[in-house]
């Protein structure tokens, strides 16, 4: 029985020692933390690349959210933009609209 004893103090002893060693991080709410905010794809390359930016939050202090959400509202707007400047397909023609009096 003295064996049993024994085997239980090391495994005891050997647990207080690896808490010892590896204490627990404190909790700092300004970390880094994974959002794990779903992005799904919209199929226009432009803004799926600016949705998967936001995804560089996950390993930024809160801090430094802004620099990443600024840049894709930017990114964002410019892609809002080149679609207002692409020509679209030709309006009617002029005699289509004539009236027949």
């Amino acid at each position: 029985m003295s064996e049993s004893v024994s085997e239980a103090q090391a495994v005891t002893q050997a647990a207080a020692v690896v808490t010892e060693a590896e204490p627990e991080p404190e909790y700092d709410p300004a970390a880094p933390a994974p959002l794990d905010v779903p992005r799904t794809p919209t199929g226009n390359a432009e803004v799926d690349a600016q949705l998967e930016r936001v995804a560089d939050v996950d390993h930024l202090a809160t801090d430094g959210h802004i620099e990443v959400y600024e840049d894709v509202h930017r990114g964002l707007r410019d892609a809002l933009t080149a679609l207002d400047a692409r020509p679209g397909p030709p309006g009617p023609s002029p005699t289509h609209h004539q009236s027949r009096s």
